[in-house]
């Protein structure tokens, strides 16, 4: 059985989690993985056996392939990962992905901002993205109402690629409304999860999902968005991860303006003319606009 495989095997195994995922993985030092393989692995016995238990589960090798030819998955021992989410803090083992997967090896700039944003929002995101564009940019985001929406929308209307990664299984269309435009990014963009395909949209996985939107880009925009928001949280990542932060400024009146304005005061680079400077993706190393 092959890396990929065993760890979706795993994914379907219940007792397994996350943190217990990423021991198992990092000892998986063989292409193929078998049973005297993974009885000698330098884990605890308890989840030795849950990987011999998951290895052997007849039941999990149908659901395999039934999500086999739902979607295509990426492992994170696949050549089709990306290399800059492999870089960050906790990645993703397992990608499920409809769409061109092509797009996660080109370079992404992320833009996120608030569900409830206003035009300013659409008229600045409606600037910005055919510039991005023009350099070769994919535009990614997360599919939420608002200002993900805005991006996405963006780039299909320009001839743009984009990526959409969810905080729910690809089985599953959240916001209901976005429906449409969710088959649109399939058919002519990417769109991906960590979660099994059937798994149901819940809060605690948007936040989740962010750090994938962080770790996917070298550039993170923000928008309109509350200080205290899942937008402020994607660009915290990102700094975390050393990548570049900018933010849309805006009017002091508006609430929506408190985080890109706080990001700007702590040392994010304003957007002040619709373009980021094209040397940012000229190289592989990219400074962070934060000080320490």
């Amino acid at each position: 059985m092959n890396k990929t495989d065993f760890l979706l095997k795993l994914k379907l195994q219940k007792g397994i989690g996350y943190v217990k995922m990423l021991q198992i993985a990092s000892k998986l030092d063989t292409e193929e993985i078998d049973p005297i393989q993974i009885d000698s692995m330098d884990l605890p016995l308890k989840i030795r056996e849950l990987c011999l238990k998951a290895y052997r589960n007849d039941k999990s090798d149908l659901a395999v392939e039934r999500i086999k030819s739902q979607c295509t998955i990426i492992s994170f021992f696949d050549d089709e990962y990306p290399e800059q989410l492999r870089q960050i803090y906790q990645p993703p083992l397992v990608l499920f992905a409809r769409g061109d997967v092509s797009l996660l090896k080109q370079n992404i700039v992320t833009i996120v901002g608030a569900r409830l944003a206003t035009t300013y929002s659409r008229q600045v995101i409606n600037q910005i993205v055919p510039n991005l564009i023009n350099d070769n940019i994919v535009i990614a985001s997360g599919l939420a109402k608002g200002v993900d929406s805005f991006a996405h929308q963006a780039a299909l209307k320009n001839n743009g690629k984009t990526i959409a990664v969810v905080g729910n299984g690809l089985n599953h269309y959240y916001p209901v409304q976005n429906h449409t435009l969710q088959d649109e990014i399939i058919n002519k963009g990417l769109l991906i999860s960590e979660y099994l395909p059937d798994t149901p949209p819940r809060p605690f996985r948007f936040p989740e999902r962010n750090r994938i939107l962080a770790g996917l880009s070298q550039s993170v925009i923000v928008t309109e968005a509350k200080e205290k928001s899942g937008s402020l949280i994607t660009a915290n990542i990102a700094l975390q991860e050393n990548r570049d932060v900018y933010a849309v400024p805006g009017p002091i009146t508006s609430r929506l303006s408190d985080g890109p304005n706080k990001l700007i005061e702590i040392g994010a680079s304003p957007i002040i003319n619709f373009e980021i400077p094209k040397e940012r993706f000229d190289n592989s190393d990219h400074n962070t606009l934060f000080s320490d």
